[in-house]
């Protein structure tokens, strides 16, 4: 591709996404209408004023802010630290006592040693 034609190809682009970028605008506009005159109508109905939904509004948003949002999602989150429950006597390897239990247990409590042995005394 030849650089007239890689520029004239991004300038023809370019204008398709002006004119589609327009018409999200305008369908946008158009869907927005009907959603406004039900919310009036609905305050109206409730005797809902234009001050107590900027007031919830302006709660809402403090109490719930994006970016807290997107750490819940992605987990980003910071997470608890779990302090170990139980530690194998010899090689000081421990486990918190959630999820599945390591070999180490398994195997101990299969050979009858009950798991209380391996007990963190805090």
């Amino acid at each position: 591709m030849t650089r007239t034609s890689y520029n004239t190809e991004k300038s023809r682009l370019e204008k398709e996404m002006a004119k589609l970028q327009k018409k999200i605008q305008t369908l946008q506009a158009k869907e927005r209408k009907p959603k406004i005159a039900e919310i009036v109508r609905s305050m109206r109905q409730y005797d809902i004023s234009p001050e107590e939904i900027a007031a919830a509004f302006n709660r809402k948003s403090t109490v719930r802010t994006p970016s807290a949002t997107a750490q819940r999602k992605t987990g980003t989150a910071s997470k608890r630290v779990i302090a170990p429950k139980y530690r194998h006597p010899e090689t000081q390897a421990t486990w918190t006592g959630r999820g599945k239990a390591p070999r180490w247990i398994t195997d101990a409590e299969a050979a009858g040693t009950p798991r209380d042995t391996f007990l963190i005394a805090s």
